[in-house]
């Protein structure tokens, strides 16, 4: 059996290897900060990943397809590739927040509060104000996900009925969550990696 074959076997097969790797190079003390920390990023990466392909690639190759009247249109899109790659989009979102609370631990409630709250494991008030911003805007795009753009991606797929004005009024609403949300993470992402590696422009 060729593991390249299925995108299934690929992933565990990646896990494996990464395991290894980590054994290897450094030894067999378990780390639980960094386990968090790299399922975090990995599923970091399909949702963000996945989020700029709908919101450079996807859409406005629908939008394409959808002006050309000759053309083949996007029918194959939305029936075949807009429904799977939508379910790796909406759990790598939950799996992705889940991997955020479990990175932060104890700090979590001191990151939400930006350091209000006492932080059990002495974090600086730079590093919980980093985090923090970067945690509320990861949970309002967890939120737009699951709120707004899985709802009416059901009514644009037809997975739950919808007339042709609805679906139109889905398509304009889960269009603007999906926009908001790739705008977002923009400086979602600069905080993740800045709450450690310092902030553009800060000299920290």
């Amino acid at each position: 059996m060729n593991l390249l074959n299925n995108h299934r076997y690929t992933l565990i097969a990646g896990i494996v290897l990464a395991v290894v790797l980590a054994l290897l190079i450094g030894g067999a003390q378990f780390n639980q900060a960094g386990l968090a920390r790299w399922f975090h990023i990995v599923a970091g990466v399909f949702w963000i990943g996945l989020l700029y392909y709908f919101n450079v690639a996807q859409t406005p190759a629908l939008a394409d397809a959808a002006a050309d009247k000759g053309g083949p249109g996007g029918a194959g899109i939305t029936k075949y590739v807009a429904p799977r790659a939508l379910f790796w989009f909406r759990w790598a979102a939950v799996l992705t927040w889940l991997g955020g609370a479990w990175l932060l631990g104890s700090s979590l409630l001191s990151a939400l509060t930006f350091g209000a709250v006492g932080d059990p494991a002495g974090h600086s008030a730079y590093y919980l104000r980093t985090i923090g911003t970067g945690a509320w805007l990861g949970t309002i795009m967890l939120l737009n996900v699951w709120g707004i753009i899985w709802p009416n991606q059901k009514k644009i797929l037809g997975i739950v009925p919808a007339t042709d004005e609805q679906k139109a009024a889905a398509r304009k609403a889960a269009g603007m969550a999906s926009r908001v949300n790739f705008l977002l993470s923009i400086p979602m992402l600069m905080c993740m990696a800045g709450a450690t590696h310092g902030l553009p422009l800060m000299g920290r």
